[in-house]
């Protein structure tokens, strides 16, 4: 006999639903995926700014040009000038003071590099100088410690340049030297002429609902860069002035042109006070005595702590709030990525970017982690 069927349910077996997130995971995992975005853009970024140097380097000091030359457009407009014509002007005669200023030096900076060759002679044999002593302390207090054991001389090899690499480098260099020459005059002008313009279609670029923001942050931007630049301005003035001082008090030779590259060289945060050293000493080494040379190193550290600590937090104020670590971190960044001209846009930029992170609410913890 056939049994019945059996009307019982049969049960069958369903894959495992995934877990439900709750809104705390979902959040977190939100803020992964930010972070995650955030990091791969800032190395997008660093790829186009290591690659787009020139062009960008360019680009930054033609808008601190513009921004130095801006008070003398304004006052020129107030003679009714239109501002085109002023724009042009004053783009003219800034190309003019400056190839006044190079006519006028041309024959003292001639006669500093003919006499290079003598200074680099005398600095070798300070430095050998220096090394011999330094040899003759080290075998009298091996003679006094222990029995001299003979080693091996270590053989030096100096790998030449071939005439192609220093065909190349110096084709980099005219390059990027008539790169300068020619487009930060004219992307100034344009700057100059067209700011409004600049200014309402990069407010523009933005949502509607961001664009009070943009404008406050550009705002914010232009009254740093102002303050910047004249606070730097004066405290380099102040330094060259008192550096060319001393420097012809002890008979420094071409102490006008070695304490004004002096005086902007210390203007570098940190390494300035190394950098400064280098054109007094490099001039003074077999030149002058000792006793100039100490007082040349007293008067670069001297006016280095003083710029610092008094006229730097005087004349900038609050527009340039970065700390300590953050600054180190921006020269060495920029100075990784721009070489000399990192060091020199180092600041401006880090600052340039912080005002741009608290004016943004997801960026404005990296504003504060930069702030002081």
């Amino acid at each position: 006999m056939t049994q019945p069927i059996s009307n019982r349910p049969t049960h069958v077996s369903h894959a495992p639903h995934a877990p439900q997130l709750g809104p705390p995971e979902r959040r977190r995992l939100q803020i992964d995926a930010s972070h995650a975005q955030i990091v791969i853009a800032l190395g997008v970024l660093l790829t186009i700014v290591y690659f787009a140097r020139t062009p960008l380097v360019v680009l930054i000091v033609a808008v601190l040009v513009a921004f130095i030359l801006e008070p003398v457009v304004q006052l020129l407009e107030r003679l009714k000038l239109p501002r085109w014509a002023a724009a042009l002007i004053v783009v003219v005669l800034m190309m003019a003071l400056i190839g006044t200023v190079l006519l006028l030096s041309y024959q003292k900076i001639a006669d500093l590099i003919r006499q290079l060759p003598q200074y680099s002679t005398e600095i070798r044999n300070f430095v050998l100088k220096l090394r011999r002593q330094a040899q003759q302390l080290q075998s009298t207090t091996q003679d006094i410690l222990a029995p001299a054991q003979p080693e091996p001389k270590a053989v030096a090899v100096v790998q030449q340049t071939s005439p192609t690499e220093a065909i190349t480098s110096s084709l980099g260099t005219l390059s990027e030297f008539l790169m300068f020459a020619t487009f930060v005059p004219f992307l100034a002008y344009f700057m100059l002429s067209w700011k409004d313009h600049v200014r309402k279609s990069t407010v523009e670029l933005f949502d509607p609902s961001n664009r009070k923001a943009a404008y406050a942050t550009l705002g914010d931007i232009s009254a740093m860069i102002k303050s910047f630049l004249s606070g730097n301005a004066l405290i380099g003035l102040f330094l060259a002035f008192i550096g060319s001082l001393v420097f012809k008090l002890i008979g420094l030779p071409y102490y006008f042109i070695v304490g004004s590259v002096s005086g902007i060289l210390s203007l570098v945060p940190y390494f300035g006070v190394l950098l400064a050293l280098v054109p007094p000493l490099v001039v003074g080494i077999g030149q002058v005595s000792r006793t100039d040379i100490a007082v040349i190193v007293a008067t670069i550290f001297g006016l280095h702590l003083f710029a610092f600590q008094v006229l730097y937090p005087k004349l900038l104020g609050r527009r340039l709030a970065l700390n300590p670590l953050a600054v180190t971190l921006s020269l060495l960044t920029w100075g990784s990525l721009w070489g000399p001209w990192g060091l020199v846009l180092a600041l401006p930029i880090t600052a340039m970017m912080k005002i741009v992170f608290d004016h943004v609410e997801r960026l404005r913890p990296f504003g504060d982690w930069l702030g002081e």
